[in-house]
């Protein structure tokens, strides 16, 4: 039998994946995004499983049209991604502040009102702030965050222990790190998937940042907050993910061997490290939740090289953030 699952922000990357997820094994998703941009959606999935995604259109700070849609779709998991990244955060705090707080506590107020089984949300590596720590952190790890948009998630992690120690909504938050892939457009993190892109285009790409970073692939990040969504116990679960901690030379690197001997050479990166620890320990949701996938690297790349060699053999290729990116270098 099918589940129904309401995904909030599934227009964007994690989401989109999330939908691709679900769709293929059978269940329902109800997209809830203030945005009828299917793009990210379209470049994962096929049209037929596309056709399948039941669509409400919405602002996550309207609490009313919140719980209107959760109510109409039936769900009773939900999965909330729907926020605005870090340079938005810092370009406008009240408006980081409307979607990624407000809107989490629209998401968990409308959960409880309809009798949710349980809300997953995205926490971020970004309520840590930069460590010296060279062992793995845990969700023990002391948070001190140093950008709005770490705060903000630091937030819902408070405000998610409180709807379950109040009303019982259990709940599980997932802070994902440097997640790269097909659909992966905006903030910092996203460069080495741009780099990707620019390469195949025959396009030279620099990442803004160097040192150690803790790379997980897509698909494994979505799969994460599915299993949440389905299997985690009664609670307030605050889960790190981890994928593979490595320099971000070994990145370009890697993408440089996937990638035929015309196309390589064209990344380049160079900066101060991402202002976060480089290395999170998953041992927490492997040991509640149980097995989560993890590709390694080489895999996770060479994926996403084909996949955006398909896209652009077929002409769909999206160039909209590369080209912006260019734009804005020159």
């Amino acid at each position: 039998m099918s589940n129904v699952y309401f995904v909030t922000g599934a227009q964007g990357f994690i989401g989109s994946w999330v939908v691709k997820a679900l769709v293929e094994r059978g269940d329902m998703a109800v997209v809830f995004d203030r945005s009828d941009d299917s793009r990210r959606l379209a470049a994962v999935m096929k049209q037929e499983a596309l056709e399948r995604v039941r669509f409400a259109i919405g602002d996550i700070t309207d609490g009313a049209a919140v719980r209107a849609a959760i109510e109409a779709s039936g769900a009773r998991r939900v999965i909330h991604l729907a926020g605005l990244q870090v340079p938005t955060c810092k370009a406008d705090p009240v408006a980081g502040a409307l979607v990624n707080v407000v809107g989490t506590l629209n998401i968990f107020e409308a959960a409880r009102g309809v009798g949710a089984e349980r809300v997953v949300y995205a926490s971020s590596a970004a309520v840590f702030g930069m460590s010296e720590e060279s062992a793995p952190l845990d969700e023990s790890a002391a948070c001190d965050p140093t950008t709005h948009y770490g705060v903000f998630k630091r937030a819902n992690e408070g405000n998610a222990r409180v709807y379950f120690l109040d009303h019982g909504l259990s709940s599980a938050g997932l802070r994902p790190y440097t997640v790269y892939g097909v659909g992966r457009d905006t903030g910092i993190t996203s460069d080495p998937t741009k780099a990707i892109k620019a390469a195949i285009l025959g396009r030279p790409f620099h990442i803004r940042f160097g040192g150690a970073t803790d790379f997980q692939y897509v698909a494994d990040t979505a799969a994460a907050f599915i299993a949440c969504a389905d299997r985690a116990p009664a609670g307030d679960f605050v889960f790190n993910l981890h994928g593979e901690t490595t320099e971000v030379a070994e990145m370009v690197r890697v993408i440089d061997e996937e990638l035929p001997a015309h196309q390589r050479g064209l990344v380049t990166f160079g900066g101060a490290p991402i202002p976060v620890a480089p290395y999170l320990s998953d041992a927490a949701i492997r040991a509640t939740i149980g097995d989560v996938p993890s590709t390694p690297l080489v895999e996770g790349v060479r994926e996403t090289i084909k996949r955006f060699i398909e896209l652009r053999n077929e002409g769909r290729l999206d160039t909209s953030d590369i080209d912006a990116e260019l734009s804005a270098k020159a």
